[in-house]
């Protein structure tokens, strides 16, 4: 007999699955699938309810697919909405630029202030400039005359840039420009009548820049009086010392 009692009943522990009988590999899975039976219940429940659970994401897939097919028709009317809004642009519009009905003419700035900006006054000029046709650039940064003439034109006092002008009909900013690229709108608008220049034209005299040098006084903005003997403000550029390019704005 042990001193210790653990060891005791460790032995009797063995003891007691030792005196156990040997049963058959074919008893062994019959008592395992009787033991299953009785825990977890038939195998065909299980299967009922996998199958009423796939059909349930079934139809949630089809009840979803259903909702979203309102936004695909709001969107589709919105596009049709959009389409007008551009077409009524394009040909009944109020605002109208005098003096300009035989060119095309953007407004736009060449300075870096604004990012977006700037990249949609780029982007509209490389659209235009790709059709090879001469565009009348006004760069509101460099005449502030431009800027005046464009607030005139549209009736208000802040206005985004870019804007184009069509035989001097408004036809609209950066985003109508682009939607009426995309369809294939303004190729329509530009081609019809306005001539094509030669590939890689750029005006000799200022370099497609729309400006050159006051001649008077060399872009100083001023000039000496020699009646008064003082310097007076010079009447024949603008607020920078430039003058639009003879050759290519006339």
């Amino acid at each position: 007999m042990s001193r210790f009692p653990f060891f005791n009943r460790s032995n009797t522990i063995h003891s007691e699955h030792s005196q156990k009988p040997y049963l058959p590999q074919s008893q062994q899975s019959l008592d395992r699938s009787g033991s299953l039976n009785r825990f977890y219940g038939s195998s065909e429940p299980a299967k009922t309810s996998i199958r009423g659970k796939m059909v349930k994401k079934l139809c949630t897939l089809f009840e979803s697919s259903s909702k979203k097919a309102p936004e695909s028709e709001s969107q589709s009317e919105s596009k049709a909405r959009w389409d007008s809004c551009t077409t009524t642009t394009t040909t009944t519009t109020p605002f109208r630029l005098s003096g300009t009905e035989e060119r095309i003419v953007v407004y736009l700035t060449s300075l870096r202030g604004v990012r977006r900006t700037f990249e949609d006054c780029n982007a509209v000029r490389m659209i235009l400039k790709g059709f090879r046709v001469w565009v009348d650039e006004r760069d509101v940064s460099m005449d502030i005359a431009y800027r005046e003439e464009l607030q005139r034109a549209l009736g208000e006092r802040h206005v985004s840039l870019p804007q184009v002008f069509v035989r001097g009909k408004y036809v609209g900013g950066a985003e109508v420009i682009k939607h009426l690229f995309e369809t294939g709108e303004l190729a329509k608008i530009i081609l019809e009548g306005f001539p094509r220049l030669k590939p890689g034209f750029v005006c000799e005299l200022c370099g497609d820049a729309r400006f050159v040098p006051c001649e008077n006084c060399s872009g100083s903005r001023k000039v000496f009086d020699e009646d008064e003997g003082s310097l007076k403000r010079c009447l024949e550029c603008n607020e920078n010392g430039l003058l639009r390019c003879p050759y290519c704005c006339s």
